[in-house]
């Protein structure tokens, strides 16, 4: 029985059976060789996007100039951020879907020129409605150059030269919202506003051209045409424009006593709640949040989210100091400002060195603790402050913006697949800008509402009765003597009223200083939460 069980085997076929049919695999994004011409080409790219950062802070500077300008109201020139601000809030998550749809260089071109019509069309409006317009357009089209290049440096860098790359875009993110109010400062004092706009024109024709002829490191996916999610776009649009809205606007509002904030806060509400479930039963979604599954990719936009924070809040609370309390002019206040600049163009090397030799968590955590130790300093704050006092805290925020953001996009995009590398690059960078929208909203409701305590306080202790106060009354009082044609003591109560007026509004600045002390130190003690990061081999030069 045995030899006829073996003659029978032998007798079978001896082709092996047919292997299984293998699942198709995702398509791989092709590995662009990297050659000078490439190499000019994302430089290129990273001027563009450095145009559309430095776009925020240098139109902030010189809103009082542009309000002149166009003769509108403290409250209306305050749409020429806020419309930017939404646009641009909407294309961020948004440019994913597009730059796989169009390709890279297509994107980028019809972004960089897009902004670039849309500056001179700011530049020759004559009014209100127009500016917001044009403003808006600036920033939706204008949006996709900033996630474009995060995404492009991990698509085109080897391996050994990621860290480098993530530096200069690391650098160019941080200190395009510094050097802000410097620029705006001496474009407005030396000309005029109008070249806050026309002064991107020059260079986002080079831009066009350079990156229109060089850069070739992917290929359009028009089958992406097909099912378009239209929804899904109406819903991310009315989701992130309506907090946008709220967060801009609800404090000089005065948040859900409003009705109109909290009209926005229902659209937020629907918004959002439509934009999730398209994003998680459509096929075509306009914003796949798949990459949120990558731990590292997770747990770096949250710490993108508190750097938001720290960029932006820091580059608005300092020269609202110095303007108000001091008194200088936008000129005056970008010299000032132009130290932590010039700290973070110091701090590059070593903040490249450190990224490519160690491990990036404990220099995030260093990053966050230098942050929070110039915040700190910031709470000894008096209204006698000036370049000497706020040397070092400026040096020290300079030096931790460096050291912070290199290790968050390494741990945040520098191990993700490159085929999810342009989703996941508009959703990290939209967590930036949404803490900086997060972070200057709850600045100023603190300096509200602090304000307002601490006056009420030091009124309490202002008691006519004692000695001190009845002195300074009647030294008041004594110095204009007849020379006024109000009473003597009426002007030393109106005087005295702006004093304490001053310390309350100073004491504030010291509480929002000291909150954001407590926040940065919270995520430096965070970071020992963080994985290490176990790097993807990255495209680039045909590797």
């Amino acid at each position: 029985m045995a030899d006829a069980a073996i003659r029978v085997d032998e007798a079978l076929p001896t082709e092996p059976a047919p292997a299984p049919r293998p699942q198709p695999a995702p398509q791989a994004m092709p590995t662009p060789v990297l050659t000078k011409g490439l190499l000019f080409g994302y430089f290129a790219m990273v001027f563009g996007m450095f145009m559309a950062i430095l776009d925020i802070q240098i139109v902030s500077s010189s809103l009082s100039e542009i309000q002149a300008g166009l003769s509108v109201s403290a409250d209306e020139i305050a749409w020429v951020q806020t419309s930017y601000l939404i646009a641009e809030v909407i294309m961020i998550p948004f440019s994913g879907y597009l730059s796989r749809l169009l390709s890279t260089r297509v994107l980028f071109v019809i972004s960089a020129a897009s902004f670039t019509l849309a500056s001179v069309g700011c530049a020759m409006s004559s009014s209100l409605d127009s500016m917001i317009v044009m403003r808006a357009l600036q920033g939706f089209l204008g949006g996709a150059m900033i996630p474009t290049v995060f995404a492009s440096t991990y698509m085109i860098f080897p391996r050994e030269k990621m860290a480098s790359a993530t530096v200069i875009i690391g650098l160019v993110a941080t200190l395009a919202p510094t050097v802000g109010p410097t620029l705006g400062g001496y474009l407005t004092q030396l000309m005029s506003w109008h070249w806050l706009f026309l002064v991107n024109v020059i260079p986002g024709i080079f831009v066009c051209l350079t990156v229109g002829a060089l850069v070739d490191i992917d290929k359009p996916n028009y089958a992406l045409f097909k099912g378009f999610d239209y929804v899904g776009l109406g819903a991310l649009a009315l989701f992130l424009g309506s907090l946008e809205y709220v967060l801009e606007e609800g404090t000089r509002n005065d948040w859900f006593n409003d009705e109109t904030i909290r009209n926005f806060a229902i659209a937020t509400a629907i918004g959002a709640v439509l934009f999730f479930w398209r994003s998680f039963t459509s096929k075509n979604p306009i914003v796949d949040l798949k990459a949120f599954r990558n731990r590292n990719f997770a747990t770096g936009c949250l710490f993108s989210l508190t750097l938001g924070i720290g960029l932006y809040g820091l580059v608005y609370l300092l020269p609202l100091f110095l303007a108000r309390v001091r008194g200088l002019n936008s000129l005056q206040i970008g010299e000032i400002m132009f130290v932590t600049g010039m700290t973070q163009f110091l701090t590059a090397p070593a903040a490249g060195i450190l990224a490519r030799k160690v491990d990036p968590r404990p220099v995030l955590a260093f990053g966050f603790a230098l942050l929070a130790a110039s915040t700190w300093s910031m709470t000894r704050l008096t209204g006698d402050w000036q370049f000497d006092e706020l040397l070092w805290p400026q040096i020290m925020r300079g030096a931790a913006l460096m050291f912070a953001i290199v290790p968050i996009n390494v741990i945040a995009l520098g191990t993700l697949p490159p085929n999810e590398l342009k989703n996941a690059s508009g959703l990290y960078n939209l967590t930036r800008n949404l803490g900086g929208a997060f972070g200057l909203a709850g600045i100023n409701t603190v300096m509200t509402d602090r304000t307002a305590f601490h006056w009420n306080r030091l009124v309490d202790s202002i008691n006519p009765g004692r000695w001190e106060v009845q002195q300074y009354m009647d030294q008041i009082a004594g110095m204009f003597g007849d020379r006024l044609p109000a009473e003597p003591m009426q002007v030393a109560i109106k005087m005295l009223g702006n004093k304490v007026q001053g310390q309350a509004y100073i004491m504030s600045f010291i509480d929002v200083f000291f909150i954001l002390s407590l926040i940065f130190a919270a995520a430096a003690l965070a970071v020992a939460f963080a994985q290490r990061p176990k790097q993807q081999q990255a495209g680039g030069g045909g590797h």
